[in-house]
Formats: structure tokens, sequence, C-alpha cells
């Protein structure tokens, strides 16, 4: 069967998180410039490949200090590791839904992750194209790629928490 690749139409997708600021709201921030290499053998997108990478220099949190602070050696060290990578093992059908599962790289460290992914099928667009929707989500603990930077509340606590929710919306284009 002839292998279909695809490319994220990036002014239909985000690549969102999350992260508690101060124990008790979240800061929501998103990666601006990114890329993928998506390749299917069916409609239905199981075992798809995927292979993504976002651009830590287009990080944004709505607040420039924050943004260079990620940016820093404190966080993401963008100067020494410009890029995160994903990179999938498997995409598996879980009941209704998906499984993917890879290796994220952040930083000098890569570990294996699963995220749940719905996978919302395929669409023409009004102009001819192939659209496949997907929405990815899950968490993961920054600290176990290096992110440990802190800083202790007077009240107790600490003002960023560990992990990070992801939430990826990406709305596909048949290439």
């Amino acid at each position: 069967m002839a292998t279909t690749k695809w490319a994220i139409d990036p002014t239909h997708s985000e690549i969102g998180f999350k992260v508690k600021h101060m124990m008790f709201t979240n800061v929501s921030g998103k990666f601006g410039a990114y890329d993928a290499t998506i390749a299917t053998e069916d409609d239905n997108f199981e075992n798809a490949s995927f292979e993504f990478s976002a651009n830590i220099d287009s990080i944004n949190t709505n607040n420039t200090d924050r943004d260079n602070h990620l940016k820093s050696g404190d966080f993401f060290d963008a100067e020494n590791h410009p890029k995160l990578t994903f990179k999938a093992s498997s995409f598996n059908k879980d009941g209704d839904d998906y499984e993917l599962t890879g290796d994220l790289s952040i930083k000098d460290v890569t570990k294996s992750v699963k995220f749940p992914a719905e996978f919302s099928g395929l669409m023409k667009d009004p102009w001819g194209n192939t659209k496949a929707g997907l929405n990815i989500s899950g968490k993961i603990n920054r600290k176990d790629w290096g992110l440990n930077w802190n800083s202790a509340l007077e009240t107790g606590g600490v003002l960023v928490g560990e992990e990070v929710k992801l939430n990826i919306e990406l709305q596909l284009i048949k290439l």
C-alpha cells in the first residue's frame, strides 16, 4: 500500500502546555515554530509514523520576561539545545481512541512517553484539500528532563509546578 505524507497546518494547529503557578493557577504557553514528518499507510492512521520538533526560541507564554527565563539555562537552555523532539514508536488504536508512544527529547535527556490521542478522521476542506484532525493530551514531569528550576514560596509550596499538561491540537494536510 502507498504511504501518504502529511504536514501540520499551522494556521489551524496549536502546540500548547499548562503549568501550575504558585500552586493554584495555570500559566499557559505554546510553541509557535515547529516541524513534523507524518506518514500513514491507511486512512485510520493506525501505525502512523510521527516525528516532531519544536523550536525552543518560539516559546510564548504572553510574558517576555518569563519566556526569556524559560529559554535560559534554568530551564530549556535554548542556546545549547535549540529544539525539543519527539519520535513515535507506535500509534495504536485503544478502544475508540489512540495511544501515541515514543521518545521525547528535551535538552540532552530522552525518555519514553505515552499520550492519549483522539483521531477525528478525514475531511475535505472547501478547496479540495484532505485534512485530518488529531488531539494529543497528557502530562509529563518537567524534572524528568532536567527542567528543575523553582523558587520556594513564603506560604509554603513552590512557584512553578512540576507537572506539565500538554494540549496539542493538530490539523494535518495531506501532501
